[in-house]
């Protein structure tokens, strides 16, 4: 059965879906706040985030199945290894991957990352220290990579908020 709860987060909505227990997507979204009665896997995803938010959870543990091609998937599970408050390259990710000339492709699996935040896409940078392109907008990836090198202190000092 499909589930879908609309989260509140710092840097706005996220939309969750789950189905048959496992997180299949994680966007920001306009739509308004839906999650009052949470359990399973959303109730997780709830409280996981917010924990992150506050600078409190640095990994994830939320059963995830993934979709996208065999590529995307190698791509996105190695984003997934770049440590919390760590960033690596397009083309470091590309030279993991054994393929250091797929670096616009793996720029297009990053950009089809279903997971944001939790599959930490918004870790991968530019060559030269540029933020570029992210689902959420680059404000938020921004916002998501102070987070993280602040280690323990939250959005509240990152944003004002």
């Amino acid at each position: 059965m499909r589930e879908i709860a609309i989260m509140e987060t710092p840097l706005g909505n996220i939309r969750a879906e789950a189905f048959e227990g496992y997180l299949i997507s994680l966007r920001f979204t306009d739509e308004p706040v839906t999650d009052t009665f949470l359990d399973g896997v959303l109730m997780d995803v709830r409280i996981q985030l917010g924990l992150y938010f506050q600078g409190k959870q640095k990994t994830f543990d939320v059963p995830v199945a993934l979709g996208g091609t065999d590529f995307q998937r190698r791509v996105w599970l190695e984003a997934n290894k770049v440590p919390f408050g760590k960033t690596k390259t397009y083309e470091q990710i590309a030279t993991n991957l054994g393929s250091p000339k797929s670096v616009r492709a793996v720029g297009t699996a990053i950009g089809a990352n279903p997971i944001l935040v939790m599959l930490p896409c918004h870790r991968i940078i530019g060559k030269s220290g540029q933020l570029t392109g992210y689902a959420g907008g680059v404000w938020r990836k921004s916002a998501l990579l102070e987070l993280e090198q602040k280690d323990r202190i939250g959005l509240q000092a990152v944003l004002g908020v």
